[in-house]
């Protein structure tokens, strides 16, 4: 299952090899950094010759962008779809954004990784498409909160946003040593503590 598949809410489509390599370089980028990786380890990896991964991308750059914007896409999607499900009682919609967005971080901690370290080496224009999707993101979040908790200013609500996606966000440093389920439940737990408090 492609990243984009595990953001989005429509039915899950055929992988195909450009999908593949796209996650074998993702792996990699986030395992070594995007300048120590070339496009013939990405080819190694894949199982193909460096030069024929130019038949699927134009190059180390083109990946990046083919990674990121489709997840960033897909958590906007899946984000207002959540949020929809429950347009009269927030609560319930914050819980279900909450669902999401833990279970998006854990099925992809080199998708994070990699957005945290290298979403700067992007040209400006994907760069500036990701950080409005992103923004679109977070606003679904706020706009909960608040009719959650009208005390909220705008401001005050996207500080809490932005400190949940922090807690929920740290798969990356996340070890093995508790089971995926627990884990899940602990992010949950935490993320909904620090949004409506106990």
């Amino acid at each position: 299952m492609t990243v984009e598949q595990q953001t989005s809410s429509a039915p899950a489509r055929r992988r195909t090899r450009r999908d593949e390599i796209i996650e074998i370089a993702v792996g990699l980028f986030a395992a070594r950094g995007y300048h120590g990786v070339s496009m013939d380890d990405i080819g190694s990896a894949a199982g193909v010759t460096g030069p024929a991964l130019y038949h699927h991308f134009a190059g180390k750059e083109a990946m990046l962008v083919a990674a990121l914007i489709p997840v960033s896409e897909g958590l906007l999607e899946g984000g207002r779809a959540r949020v929809a499900e429950h347009p009269d009682d927030a609560r319930t919609a914050l819980g279900s954004l909450i669902d999401f967005h833990v279970e998006f971080a854990l099925a992809n901690p080199a998708v994070i990784a990699l957005h945290l370290h290298e979403l700067d080496r992007l040209p400006e224009e994907p760069r500036r498409q990701i950080r409005r999707l992103q923004r679109l993101y977070v606003e679904e979040w706020v706009n909960v909160l608040t009719n959650l908790r009208p005390e909220l200013a705008a401001g005050e609500a996207r500080v809490l946003a932005h400190a949940a996606f922090g807690l929920m966000n740290s798969t990356p440093f996340l070890g093995g040593e508790v089971e995926r389920d627990r884990r899940a439940a602990l992010l949950r737990q935490a993320t909904l503590a620090a949004l409506v408090g106990p």
